[in-house]
């Protein structure tokens, strides 16, 4: 998920991406030229050019395989919505069409194949409906340059749209959770109709660099370091793109991922694949979606809320530190809590079959309680 400690994070392997890279080749250099005569200097820049490509395998060896490892998969139901601002939205459709349907919305930087298990774990009891936010995945993006949290939250109301008559449950992790509270403030009609519930995975109620580690430190660079790299990365998000790739390639990403998003348990695949997910987006893509979290504040939405709403957090989380999930949990009106332990940001995936459980049972409730009050 890429978050604002996600966006330092990539920037700091960048450049120790280019300074490996570049070390190596002007050890090599210098060696050829005959300025480096030991043969020593010969091993050292090799090895140097070889972890700035193959870095990745022996971090990705060092880990377990699972028996169940995440793949990018799609379904062949699908329908596009166009909007206003000439955004696409792409949507897919998962499980028995009269099934009681839940709605996911992803986080900031992959797409919606991040529910992998998810979508394999729930469609035996419910219709699953994920969609890629415009910029992302599948998902094309709008022609105004506009990535808000209200234009994604006018987006999950066509998506809801298109799920039929039946009342749904909105679940939404990290910045998708963020975009159901701004639903929940644009379109508070819904909630009580066509919403029957709410499920808020890792998410926070304001700007996320008040609720990420290192707060204090991060919100007084936000003026004078963070908005000006945000918007460097927007010119020069070709490059960056590829600095992203060569970091992957050298392990760095891997690395990163982990200490943002997971606890040190999870699979060699999960690890590669929530790596992987999160650098085919264009930074200058990422980054405006970053500057947009800035702007987000939610704390008022909070008490107004007027249906069941699921608060489920990693009790290791670093990106949305649990605080954030705790006072969410306090100031929803009829909110309950689930804690993920061990997980971090990523617990949706580490802990995939808890987190489906548990959405399984608070689904399966609210949308009988619904039933009954109708």
């Amino acid at each position: 998920m890429f978050m604002p400690i996600d966006f330092l994070l990539r920037l700091l392997t960048s450049l120790i991406s280019i300074g490996i890279l570049g070390s190596g080749a002007y050890i090599l250099y210098q060696w050829y030229e005959g300025e480096l005569v030991d043969d020593y200097w010969l091993y050292l820049g090799a090895a140097l050019l070889l972890w700035s490509f193959l870095g990745c395998l022996p971090l990705l060896l060092m880990r377990r395989a699972g028996r169940d490892e995440p793949k990018p998969l799609r379904s062949n139901r699908v329908q596009r919505l166009t909007r206003p601002d000439g955004s696409e939205i792409h949507v897919e459709f998962y499980g028995p069409d009269r099934a009681p349907t839940i709605i996911l919305t992803h986080g900031w930087g992959p797409d919606s194949t991040v529910w992998y298990y998810a979508k394999k774990q729930l469609t035996d009891q419910f219709r699953v409906i994920v969609w890629d936010l415009p910029g992302l995945g599948k998902s094309k993006k709008p022609k105004n340059r506009d990535y808000s949290l209200e234009k994604y939250a006018r987006d999950l109301d066509a998506v809801v749209a298109v799920a039929g008559d039946q009342p749904v449950i909105l679940l939404g992790h990290s910045m998708g959770a963020m975009i159901l509270l701004t639903y929940s403030r644009l379109f508070p009609e819904r909630l009580g109709q066509q919403v029957a519930g709410l499920i808020l995975v890792d998410g926070t109620y304001t700007n996320p660099l008040r609720t990420t580690i290192l707060n204090k430190l991060l919100l007084a660079l936000q003026k004078p370091l963070l908005l000006p790299l945000l918007y460097l990365a927007i010119a020069l998000s070709p490059l960056l793109w590829l600095m992203s790739w060569l970091s992957y390639l050298n392990g760095s990403t891997l690395i990163t991922t982990e200490i943002s998003g997971f606890t040190g348990r999870e699979t060699r695949g999960q690890l590669n694949f929530s790596s992987l997910i999160g650098i085919k987006a264009s930074p200058g893509i990422l980054a405006r979606g970053v500057l947009a979290m800035f702007r987000f504040e939610e704390t008022a939405t909070l008490t107004e809320i007027s249906v069941p709403t699921l608060v489920i957090f990693g009790k290791s989380d670093i990106a949305t530190r649990p605080f954030a999930n705790e006072r969410m949990g306090r100031e929803i009106p009829q909110a309950r809590m689930s804690v993920l332990a061990p997980g971090g940001h990523m617990a949706l995936m580490e802990r995939n079959q808890q987190f489906s459980e548990v959405v399984r049972e608070f689904s399966d409730a609210c949308l009988k309680l619904n039933h009954n009050v109708i």
